[in-house]
């Protein structure tokens, strides 16, 4: 039985793989084209060295979290189905021993030994690659990760939130540019840190809180930085 607004195992396990990806490239590309754009600010007034830098780290950006998401989610999906390959052997050589392990495992969880035992030859009758991959690999045959939804999330999150700064910062008077992308940063990691904990259903106020700190953080050191080379350039 389900009850409504519940996350369950398919579910929940397929959207913190997007969710995870889309939050991590949102936060990065709004974070880290700021401090591009705000360190070129920084160091020179010139609006179209500052759009260039900033589309530059937009597009490298966007495309070098989408290779890494597709490379790492690749290697853990990977590892997945090589779990499951030695655990399908392991039931066809041993299968006595594997329901065994399985009953042990129903017995740590408070199962008496003669309920568990009972427990794990009905599973086994039934889909034993199943049974043991979700109670012992935590691990859903049908429902592996994905490294193309991992990387298309990465990809289009980071250059949507690498916009944000970008807009900010190109549009305003000279005078302007720096507060304005400031200010724009900011809300954009807001409402990041807002739907990403809405989506995941975890307290709202720690991740706007650890968002803002990080970007805060990331834009007034890029800014002295660039400051400090614009000086001693000129």
């Amino acid at each position: 039985m389900t009850h409504p607004g519940e996350a369950h195992h398919d579910a929940l396990s397929e959207r913190l793989n997007w969710l995870r990806a889309g939050v991590l490239g949102a936060n990065d590309g709004i974070v880290s084209t700021a401090g591009l754009v705000v360190g070129v600010a920084g160091a020179s007034a010139d609006r179209t060295a500052i759009f260039a830098a900033g589309v530059a780290g937009l597009v490298a950006g966007a495309l070098s979290m989408a290779g890494g998401e597709y490379v790492s989610v690749s290697t853990q999906r990977d590892t997945e189905r090589a779990a499951l390959a030695l655990e399908a052997r392991e039931l066809r050589d041993m299968p006595e021993d594997e329901e065994r392990e399985l009953a042990h495992i129903y017995e740590d969880k408070g199962l008496s030994p003669e309920l568990a035992a009972r427990v794990a030859r009905e599973l086994t009758e039934g889909d034993p690659l199943r049974a043991h991959a979700e109670a012992e690999l935590r691990i859903d045959p049908d429902s592996l990760t994905s490294p193309w939804q991992a990387a298309w999330a990465s990809l289009l999150s980071f250059a949507v939130g690498a916009l944000i700064p970008l807009v900010a910062i190109v549009l305003p008077p000279t005078g302007w540019r720096v507060w304005a992308c400031g200010l724009a940063v900011l809300v954009g990691l807001v409402l990041t840190g807002v739907i990403s904990a809405r989506l995941g259903s975890s307290p709202a106020w720690r991740a706007v809180r650890r968002n803002v700190v990080v970007g805060t953080l990331t834009m007034v050191v890029t800014y002295l930085v660039g400051l400090l080379f614009g000086v001693a350039v000129n």
